[in-house]
């Protein structure tokens, strides 16, 4: 059932929730199914779909998930990090505090999370050239947020989540991902959350430049 919310209201109060997902109530196929239905609305390039959608709901799955899941943080965390420039969290000091304790939340109950989605695209973007780069996520993208804005519209919500990507290859093994073929675009908890007022972020500080960098 769709919650009483105008277009504005689900786009300024669409978060990412991990410690507010509800692990404990299933989420039925045909909720997702519907609102994959309204992410397929999304434009695309070429308005040619080269998307795939892997939905899983089997718990034996979910947790070989949720254990790349975590092998992925332990390669993000031990990375090189040479040439990156410092992590500055955005944020106040509370705000700042709260992520890693929300991600680590998510982290440890991954596997528990009623439904998970692995979003791809059609080909590999390894080595690609910007334009090539910027056409398949400018495909993709669309319809992820499309989803998560679905999802919020009926009182579930989503995170994306990447560090399944340092483990890409696996997971494709463990899904049946063409992986030659196909690049995965992250990781999806989707469950209902806990409650379903979300406020909107502060956002006050202008980033909007007219006729060039400095106008």
């Amino acid at each position: 059932m769709a919650l009483d919310l105008t277009a504005d209201d689900v786009l300024t109060t669409t978060r990412s929730v991990r410690k507010r997902l509800d692990y404990e109530r299933s989420v039925p196929r045909d909720v997702v199914e519907n609102c994959a239905q309204l992410a397929f609305q999304a434009p695309n390039g070429g308005n040619v779909q080269a998307w795939g959608w892997v939905c899983v709901d089997d718990p034996k799955i979910k947790a070989a998930m949720a254990d790349l899941y975590r092998q992925g943080m332990r390669d993000h965390i031990n990375r090189d990090r040479t040439g990156e420039a410092p992590y500055v969290p955005g944020g106040d000091a509370e705000g700042a505090r709260r992520m890693p304790e929300s991600v680590m939340y998510l982290h440890d109950r991954m596997q528990d999370v009623p439904v998970l989605l692995v979003p791809t695209i059609d080909g590999r973007l390894d080595n690609a050239s910007v334009f090539n780069q910027a056409s398949r996520w400018g495909s993709i993208l669309p319809g992820v947020w499309n989803f998560m804005l679905a999802l919020r519209s009926r009182g579930l919500g989503s995170a994306w989540t990447t560090v399944t990507l340092y483990r890409e290859h696996e997971m494709a093994e463990l899904l049946g991902i063409p992986y030659d073929r196909h690049t995965q675009a992250g990781l999806f908890p989707v469950a209902y959350t806990q409650g379903t007022s979300f406020k909107a972020a502060d956002r006050s500080k202008s980033r909007v430049r007219w006729n060039g960098w400095k106008g």
